[in-house]
């Protein structure tokens, strides 16, 4: 998808990272109750999929 001279990454893929870290930390937040370690092994998790969506965002301009 192109806008101007810049590509960017298309809304549904955009929307699935934001609605699964959200989830993911909703999770995490639920967890806390429960297990600290399980709490922060999503809180990892969540940030690695935040990381994954700007490495996809990055390689989807350069194409």
């Amino acid at each position: 998808m192109q806008k101007g001279n810049r590509k960017f990454m298309g809304k549904g893929l955009s929307l699935w990272f934001a609605c699964s870290s959200i989830l993911i930390l909703t999770a995490a937040s639920i967890a806390i109750s429960y297990n600290v370690w399980v709490a922060l092994m999503l809180g990892a998790v969540c940030i690695l999929n935040i990381g994954w969506g700007f490495i996809v965002k990055a390689r989807w301009g350069r194409e």
